[in-house]
């Protein structure tokens, strides 16, 4: 790292004295997609290059799905300038305005769609370093305050040429900052991949520990049997049980204003439906209320130990409460499912609940279109298969074991997005120097 340069002020921030603020529509080539009549519906093909249009665009990056459409190579002849090459970057016309991807070599060849608009920087700016600097608040926030539209958020050439942004006056300095930022994608990409083979292995071994597939050592029969149940073939001596026979009073919530109470700044916890969330209890989405309203409520108090599953809207997800929870107490729209049956494992009974198969069962037997609810009734009647206490704690230690694994990961990833975040501040406005 050389001696610190002086800085100036200007209409972009605090930057290096030798850096200059240039409109993008000074140093690249603006391409808008075709129009939809310009593709035949012919010249789509299965197999063809993927079409990039705002539903494949993400904050820096592209996401093909089964879902995106391809074009034969007939087109990319016939409109090659509409292909895409690596280094250009792509944004969505119309809705998230302050999303943009980089394309790289393996996407190169591409199609542009038409509610698409893509950047080409001129040779003397190196492309990944502008493509970084579009993924900066400062950036996107501009993107979203200058765009058009009164309904939804657009783009056209005239306010993407305006973008302005602080360039390195020397090439190599563009290219030390991409790379440096470009490492750090890369670490963020190998995390994002192991994460999600960890959650594969973790839904495949669900599936086969829950069902009885696979047994664990010191469970396993020399003569297997098995038995149907609502949620598919079970081991012959795993016994059925309705959650109500193993369980306390199935209850749920209300709100405490229908009785006149309001909320407050602190007290009890108050856990609203967003608080059962995918990925565990988020308490970002929840309420205070005091002890004169949690009393009055006290039949649908919550504490360490507890199910928590909503039963409206996305019903069907639940979390356990850890022993940190210690008071609090929940709405109308969760139910509360204390076991209370000493042969029974609260945390097998939580990773039963949380396979796709019970929320698939759930899903099809809710009442109301517009707003899918379902009954405390069908809550207390499902249908958990029970092995013995010995065999339950096991299945649940070692898919415990794997939340863990992948909660750790979680919080790396996570702590690796905001380092790559503060790099960005610092490398990208020219506080810290490469070179």
């Amino acid at each position: 790292m050389g001696l610190k340069s002086y800085y100036k002020k200007t209409e972009v921030g605090v930057i290096p004295e030798d850096w200059e603020v240039m409109s993008i529509g000074q140093i690249a080539r603006i391409k808008t997609g075709p129009f939809g009549t310009l593709l035949k519906a012919s010249e789509y093909s299965s197999e063809g290059v993927p079409v990039v249009s705002v539903g494949e665009i993400r904050h820096g990056y592209l996401r093909i799905s089964d879902n995106t459409p391809r074009v034969s190579e007939v087109v990319t002849k016939r409109l090659p300038q509409y292909v895409l090459k690596a280094g250009d970057i792509v944004f969505g016309r119309k809705g998230g305005v302050d999303r943009s991807a980089h394309i790289r070599k393996e996407e190169d060849g591409w199609f542009l769609g038409s509610d698409g608009i893509a950047i080409r920087a001129d040779v003397i700016h190196q492309p990944e370093f502008l493509a970084f600097q579009f993924q900066t608040t400062a950036v996107k926030n501009w993107l979203l305050q200058n765009s058009i539209g009164t309904t939804m958020p657009s783009l056209n050439q005239g306010v993407l040429s305006r973008v302005q942004i602080p360039i390195p006056s020397t090439i190599h300095e563009q290219e030390a900052i991409a790379e440096a930022l470009s490492d750090a994608d890369a670490l963020i990409e190998s995390l994002e991949q192991l994460l999600a083979k960890k959650r594969n292995l973790k839904q495949g071994a669900m599936q086969k520990l829950l069902s009885g597939e696979i047994r664990l050592a010191g469970f396993r029969q020399s003569k297997p049997s098995w038995k149907q149940t609502t949620f598919g073939r079970m081991p012959g001596d795993w016994m059925p049980t309705r959650l109500e026979r193993v369980s306390a009073f199935i209850t749920k919530g209300s709100t405490p204003t229908t009785y006149g109470f309001g909320w407050q700044s602190d007290g009890v916890l108050f856990l609203r439906s967003e608080c059962v969330s995918e990925c565990g209890l988020d308490l970002s989405q929840s309420m205070f209320i005091g002890e004169d309203a949690h009393r009055l409520l006290r039949r649908s108090e919550v504490s360490s130990g507890d199910l928590l599953m909503t039963i409206t809207g996305n019903v069907g997800r639940v979390v356990l409460l850890g022993d940190d929870c210690t008071q609090a107490n929940i709405n109308q729209h969760i139910a509360r499912i204390r076991i209370v049956n000493e042969q029974v494992a609260p945390l097998f009974v939580f990773h039963f609940l949380s396979q796709p198969i019970v929320r698939r069962h759930y899903n099809l037997i809710t009442t109301g279109q517009a707003y899918p609810q379902l009954s405390l009734k069908q809550v207390r009647e499902t249908e958990i298969p029970l092995p013995s206490l010995r065999e339950q704690q096991a299945i649940a230690a070692v898919l415990s074991d794997m939340d863990a694994d992948i909660a750790m990961l979680d919080g790396k990833l996570t702590k690796t997005r905001q380092l790559k975040t503060g790099m960005m501040q610092e490398l990208l406005t020219g506080r810290i120097r490469l070179i």
